[in-house]
């Protein structure tokens, strides 16, 4: 979590499609160096921090000091609330699908 007490809302960190794809790099690996993550992009280590330090607030990524590198790794809790937040309208949807279905049948 970060040091202040306000945190990042999850859908806000993962709304863009870089932070999406770190997240699935880190999914994917233990845990990853900043040099080793930048290897994946077209941009710099400096915006790739900032990428990381907005999934640092939503608490999505975990930072470790080893020695004077910095080591990254995903925390998939916080995207609960997202698969929550799915599931539900899933649900909704599908139940107005099986309405329509009945509705359609009947005529």
């Amino acid at each position: 979590m970060n040091d202040n007490s306000q945190v990042r809302d999850v859908y806000d960190a993962v709304a863009d499609p870089t932070r999406r794809k770190l997240l699935q790099i880190l999914a994917d690996v233990d845990e990853l160096p900043l040099y080793e993550i930048t290897v994946h992009f077209e941009m710099g280590r400096t915006a790739v921090s900032k990428h990381l330090s907005i999934l640092k607030d939503a608490d999505l990524v975990v930072a470790r000091k080893v020695g004077r590198e910095t080591r990254y790794r995903l925390n998939a809790n916080p995207l609960k609330e997202i698969r929550d937040w799915v599931s539900f309208y899933e649900g909704f949807w599908k139940e107005r699908i099986d309405k329509l279905k009945l509705l359609l049948e009947e005529e």
